[in-house]
């Protein structure tokens, strides 16, 4: 099957994925327990006064009718707005997700070389010194929890040596991203270097890499050339995956380094209650691991073509 092929096929389903995941999205949203009124009502607030906010924001609305206009909306690209502030949803995401890309863009960005060359310099020293060295770093990084990690780099870096600063809030500098980064790379690095040293141990012991061999290619041509693709082909869908716990993982550094991203956002409108925002960047990150995962199956079906 050619990749269009492929793509073609994957497209319908991955806008299903989309769908489904949509709809349920407001349907857990719904079931939060708290509500919006109650909070913009104020200390003690009156019964009459929080139905008379309930019937202004429609949360007094049968769920059904409110279902359909969020959809309708959502079509039009349209997440509505903040019952707290008022605001598009839209202007919020869009205001808050400049250090959010940023911090995922470059843990992306640096994850994929990093676990390449970590995973291929352990497997080609299969049993060696490095090998041990690379395999137990990366089980005692990925052990260890985001929240804590970021706890204890703080302490030494910033607290006890000085080196690097704590928090965001002067101002998102190059000095302010290294510990996130370090947080943010530690487990998928682990997992992902872990699948590459897999997957090129397999493919360096693979009759077609031992033919290669055979016929005078050099090693380093074996290893790279015929070797590497195919062992690429498992990390890539992990880099999907990585997407996935890279969301959760961004609201938990946001929190501890006080970036003001969307994971701040999320954190402070689950507290407040604020649905529209709430439904809004759930929709956003299910459909970005959608689109990441649909990506990255059709980049695993171009390293290794199926018959």
């Amino acid at each position: 099957m050619s990749l269009p092929r492929y793509a073609v096929r994957r497209l319908p389903l991955a806008g299903a994925q989309v769908a489904a995941v949509t709809t349920l999205i407001f349907l857990l949203v719904e079931l939060l327990p708290g509500d919006a009124a109650v909070i913009l009502a104020g200390d003690a607030p009156d019964p009459a006064r929080v139905e008379q906010i309930r019937a202004e924001l429609g949360l007094d609305r049968p769920l059904p009718e409110r279902f359909a206009e969020w959809a309708a909306g959502l079509a039009r690209l349209d997440l509505g707005s903040s019952i707290v502030s008022g605001l598009p949803v839209s202007q919020i995401v869009l205001g808050a997700l400049e250090p959010t890309l940023l911090l995922a863009g470059l843990t992306l960005a640096l994850l994929m070389p990093l676990a390449v060359v970590a995973g291929v310099s352990a497997a080609i020293r299969e049993g060696g010194l490095l090998d041990r060295a690379l395999t137990s770093t990366g089980v005692a990084l990925y052990s260890v929890p985001e929240f804590a990690l970021a706890m204890v780099l703080i302490a030494v870096f910033s607290a006890y040596l000085g080196w690097l600063p704590a928090t965001a809030i002067d101002g998102l500098g190059p000095a302010v991203l290294v510990l996130p980064l370090l947080v943010l790379l530690a487990r998928p690095l682990s997992s992902t270097g872990r699948l590459v040293r897999a997957g090129m141990i397999d493919a360096l012991r693979a009759g077609y890499t031992r033919h290669a061999l055979r016929l005078g290619v050099s090693t380093r041509r074996a290893r790279y050339a015929h070797a590497l693709p195919n062992a690429l082909a498992p990390a890539v869908q992990q880099l999907a995956r990585t997407v996935d716990w890279l969301l959760g993982g961004v609201i938990v550094v946001e929190a501890a380094f006080v970036i003001p991203g969307l994971g701040t956002v999320l954190v402070d409108a689950v507290a407040d209650r604020d649905l529209p925002v709430i439904q809004g960047l759930a929709v956003l990150f299910a459909t970005t691991t959608v689109l990441v995962n649909l990506a990255a199956d059709l980049v695993a079906f171009r390293l290794v073509p199926r018959a």
